[in-house]
């Protein structure tokens, strides 16, 4: 039984509320003074504390997405994404399954879109990693089939699962619901994890000796996405949001690369990549790379990029509230970036406080890319 199986989180509730019953009935019979009497009431405690613990951290896995598997969460994963031998006539992105839309239920590809499973391998970077497309309904139908769409990659927080972004965050369902309301353009979005080398984060920084994260994000990905999609060329068609890490990996994917991406969204974002335990040593000693990765000092060293930028924060509940605020100031004084936020008057660094942003985030990416689907 997987980590995100019901089953499992029945059988962790079911556990602890009868190891809870069990204490509470041999109790009186643990009642003397001797070793083995207090050995007894010891496990029990024990036994039923962990129960209960397995309960409440498996309930919050399933809520926000952290690991997606037992293996993802002792950092054991085997699944690192998939080989293409393009010697025999492959590709950098293969489809390994389709589904309907979630809350679209019953409805053809045609009427509610489709969601595709694919696996991406990185042509000059070799990053391979997982991914979901949603495809709108658009895409499918006869009269579209010559068209181009606007793009989106959507990007989890730190660990994250992809599958988070569709069944928690509800992505698809979202664009679907604005679209068919008129309140924005039919788009396709790629979701993924910004962690494409697990169990380490990246950061979405070109580690060196590592992992090339943001040349994989803004030359491979966009480049395998507009070789099997019909996915507007233009500079600029393209947009990219996050949140928590994710959204950090945002903003400076749309300000390093604004002819790649034409607008980036960071929801609860932070604004310098940390140096951790998860993050191990990501820049080798180059300064310069290290500065480049700190947006702050990127803002004030460099030319202000023409690309523009979505933040969120809430005045309560969110620690980023100030530098978010301060992150707004900075770009406004550079006179060509453009800038825009929403900051609510209360919410977390969860869910369900990115599910009150998602709808008004996807409108304002949409409106910033170049031209309607052509």
């Amino acid at each position: 039984m997987g980590l995100t199986s019901n089953k499992v989180l029945v059988l962790a509730v079911l556990s602890a509320v009868l190891l809870f019953a069990g204490t509470v009935w041999l109790w009186p019979r643990l009642a003397r003074r001797n070793w083995r009497a207090v050995g007894g009431r010891i496990g029990l405690l024990l036994a039923t504390q962990v129960a209960l613990f397995a309960a409440v951290g498996l309930a919050a896995n399933q809520s926000f997405g952290f690991y997606a598997s037992w293996a993802d969460l002792f950092g054991q994963e085997k699944d690192q994404g998939v080989v293409v031998d393009h010697a025999s006539g492959g590709g950098p992105l293969r489809v390994v399954g389709s589904r309907r839309v979630p809350g679209a239920a019953g409805v053809s590809a045609r009427a509610g879109g489709r969601i595709q499973q694919i696996d991406i391998v990185g042509r000059t970077t070799h990053i391979a990693t997982p991914a979901y497309v949603y495809l709108p309904p658009e895409y499918f139908q006869p009269r579209y089939r010559t068209r181009t769409f606007p793009a989106a990659v959507v990007l989890t927080g730190y660990p994250g699962t992809a599958s988070a972004l569709v069944e928690k965050l509800h992505y698809p369902r979202t664009a679907l619901e604005l679209a068919r309301a008129g309140r924005m353009r039919p788009m396709i979005l790629v979701m993924l994890r910004p962690t494409v080398a697990p169990p380490r984060d990246t950061e979405c920084v070109d580690v060196p000796g590592g992992p090339q994260t943001e040349s994989f994000f803004a030359r491979d990905l966009p480049d395998a996405l507009r070789t099997h999609y019909r996915v507007a060329e233009k500079p600029g068609g393209l947009g990219i949001v996050g949140n928590s890490t994710g959204g950090y990996c945002a903003l400076k994917i749309a300000m390093h690369h604004p002819g790649v991406y034409g607008a980036g969204a960071g929801l609860s974002a932070y604004y310098k990549a940390p140096i951790d335990a998860t993050t191990g040593d990501l820049f080798q000693g180059d300064k310069e790379l290290r500065n480049r990765a700190d947006l702050w000092w990127y803002l004030k060293h460099r030319p202000a990029p023409d690309t523009s930028l979505l933040v969120t924060s809430s005045r309560s509940g969110e620690s980023n509230y100030k530098d978010t605020t301060r992150f707004i100031e900075r770009v406004e004084t550079t006179g060509r970036t453009r800038i825009s936020s929403i900051i609510l008057g209360s919410g977390g660094h969860n869910f369900n406080t990115w599910r009150r942003e998602i709808p008004a985030t996807l409108e304002w990416i949409g409106e910033r890319l170049n031209g309607p689907w052509k």
